[in-house]
């Protein structure tokens, strides 16, 4: 339950072993390799090269699968729906895997479904081009004249176009004055397609007559023979463009039959790749290539195992050099590790800071249950979390963490009688007692108790904040640190409260007197001392700002109220949904029956999940904002080591 401790090493390899050192490295994935840039060997011998070039072949290659399977998507039946989403890989074994890899043929397919989307393309841009101009010649499907005579008269000129419906007799009007004459052929929507005929000598003043209907210009003398011819032969050159386009559709479906070993393929390249780029960022020599990085040091024998197998290649410690930052990973228990979800939310904290998933993972069950306090929810969520555990691919550690607080939710749910609301007085009276025997208090009867709860915890989960950074100072041997920034606080909050509230824990007057003096101590050491720089009037400035903060303190622990608010308000809607339930009920008839059970369902759903992200949401927040703040800052490297990643597959190593 620490941050785990890491190795500064590095790795001389001979340039012949360093692609299969690599590779077994990243199967182990145990080391985290620095790259040029960050190497300190680079820095101490400018002098280095990089151990290759860019691997522009297989990231070329990497592109080509992903177009490939992109393209082949829509012609393969993959899994849909919830099933997809929790287990979205399929799962195979190593032999399978290496068949698919090893087959040479594989690649073709990547070939083909090129060749096959370019085809598909093509003919989709054909057949849009056929529509188009098909709807173009099927206003003119009655005119008998072949289009390419209508461009032959000497003395006039013919313009073919589309003219709108509400103009076509005003302008039949005004060009009869230019001797022009105009013939509907068709029509098109609110249009109708027209042949216009004019002198030669007219053709501008048609035009611009023209113009000013919004006369809409068609093309037909590129073409030869008559519309009707036209239509048929495009209706026939469009028939066998959907021909062609259905059997590159089949073929596209016969190659969806590989889209698996494509996704095999995509996974393979996509680690080769990871490889090559981590070998062309190393630095090198003309002979070696030099791999320095980070390795936690319960796996470095691991690493000096895998090194020692390879006679041209060699490991040692090195120290880290001064400043540098070190990668930070974090180790805990079975019961912990899930609430590492937290942890890494917030970000890693520094390598040489405390690992706070193991103070955060009570309070952070504790909060959740507190917030739902109910006992069927927590039933709930139990069943949901087992369900996804076991259904769900990769990492399960927020399912396992939701588990253990639904957990701590059924507990809180008994203590105050929580069981879906007031289900059980509704519904199930028998089991009052029972519910009773279980209770410690009723937060809607004794609301203050709730009350009293939610601050003792607030001021207990920040007094552990202050104790931890105290303690972890004292570890860093920063003393003076440990005494005026956490165990002043420590002492004067304590003797404040009991000042303030001895009777309530059984000191007298005199007594409870005593701890105010005593707080006078801390308060003046505050004021002197928890300012260490600059000159003395700025520190006591300083100081002076810092004592009135005891009043944060105070709101800190007032926004652990939220607590008891939201408990109360999970405890209240669920009542509410009883009510309505226990109302529809009353008309004893199956009708009524069918709303209550319906009403009962949906209503606790609802109330499940809208409560339980608040829950989730809240909880967070007391520790980001009120517990961490107290002995963590945060911002730590996450330690990232070279290992293989799989999108599409999950290798059964069994």
């Amino acid at each position: 339950m620490a941050i785990s401790k890491m190795a500064k090493v590095i790795i001389v390899s001979h340039r012949t072993e360093a692609t299969q050192l690599l590779e077994l490295l990243q199967r182990g994935g145990i080391c985290q390799i620095l790259n040029a840039e960050e190497a300190m060997v680079s820095r101490d011998f400018p002098e280095l090269g990089i151990a290759a070039e860019r691997p522009k072949d297989i990231e070329e290659l990497l592109n080509r699968l992903t177009r490939a399977l992109v393209f082949l998507k829509d012609y393969t039946e993959s899994p849909k729906g919830l099933a997809a989403a929790l287990s979205p890989r399929t799962v195979i074994d190593q032999q399978e895997y290496n068949n698919v890899v090893s087959d040479k043929q594989v690649l073709d397919i990547v070939e083909q479904c090129e060749q096959s989307q370019a085809a598909i393309e093509k003919l989709k841009t054909d057949s849009e081009n056929l529509h188009g101009i098909l709807a173009e010649l099927q206003p003119w499907a009655s005119l008998q004249t072949p289009v390419e005579e209508l461009g032959w008269l000497e003395t006039t000129t013919c313009l073919t176009g589309l003219l709108a419906i509400q103009h076509f007799e005003q302008i039949q009007k005004d060009l009869a004055a230019l001797d022009a004459a105009v013939q509907q052929i068709g029509a098109a929507g609110n249009k109708y397609a027209c042949l216009i005929v004019c002198l030669n000598e007219q053709v501008n003043d048609a035009q611009k007559l023209l113009r000013s209907a919004d006369f809409e210009a068609v093309t037909l003398s590129a073409m030869t023979g008559t519309v009707a011819e036209l239509i048929e032969q495009h209706t026939q050159k469009l028939n066998e463009t959907k021909k062609q386009l259905q059997y590159q559709y089949e073929k596209a479906a016969v190659l969806g039959k590989d889209f698996f070993k494509l996704q095999i393929l995509h996974d393979h390249y996509t680690n080769l790749l990871s490889r090559e780029r981590t070998k062309s960022n190393t630095p090198a020599t003309e002979a070696t290539v030099i791999l320095e990085g980070w390795v936690r040091e319960k796996d470095y024998a691991r690493l000096e195992k895998i090194v020692s197998g390879f006679g041209a290649s060699s490991l040692n410690r090195i120290a880290p050099a001064e400043g540098e930052e070190i990668p930070v990973e974090i180790e805990n228990n079975n019961f912990v590790r899930p609430f590492e979800v937290v942890t890494r939310l917030y970000g890693m904290p520094q390598h040489f800071e405390v690992d706070p998933t193991a103070l955060l993972a009570p309070f952070f069950a504790l909060f959740f249950a507190l917030c739902l306090t109910d006992a069927g929810y927590g039933l709930v969520l139990i069943g949901l979390m087992a369900f996804f555990i076991r259904k769900m691919q990769g990492d399960k550690k927020l399912m396992w963490m939701l588990g253990i607080c639904s957990g701590f939710t059924i507990v809180a749910g008994a203590l105050t009688g929580g069981w879906f609301g007031d289900a059980v007085q509704q519904f199930i009276p028998t089991l009052g007692p029972l519910r009773e025997k279980l209770m410690w208090f009723d937060p809607m009867k004794e609301p203050m108790v709730f009350f009293r709860l939610s601050l003792a915890l607030g001021y207990l989960h920040i007094m552990v904040g202050l104790i931890t950074a105290f303690l972890h100072n004292l570890k860093q041997k920063k003393f003076v640190a440990a005494v005026c920034d956490q165990l002043t606080w420590l002492v004067m909050l304590n003797s404040i409260v009991l000042k303030l509230f001895g009777a309530g824990f059984g000191l007298s007057p005199e007594s409870a007197a005593v701890f105010g003096k005593i707080a006078m101590v801390p308060a003046v050491i505050i004021v002197l001392f928890s300012q260490r720089h600059g000159n003395w009037a700025g520190r006591i400035g300083m100081g002076c700002y810092k004592l009135f903060s005891t009043i944060f303190y105070m709101g800190d622990v007032l926004s652990y109220l939220r607590l008891m608010a939201l408990g109360m308000v999970t405890g209240g809607l669920a009542m509410a949904f009883n009510v309505m339930a226990k109302t529809a009920s009353e008309e004893k008839s199956i009708k009524g029956y069918i709303i209550m059970v319906v009403i009962l369902i949906v209503g606790h759903l609802f109330n499940t999940a809208i409560s339980g992200l608040s829950a989730f949401v809240h909880t967070i927040r007391l520790q980001f904002v009120e517990f961490f703040p107290k002995f963590l800052e945060g911002g730590g490297t996450q330690f990232k080591p070279l290992m293989r990643e799989y999108k599409h597959i999950y290798i059964n190593e069994k």
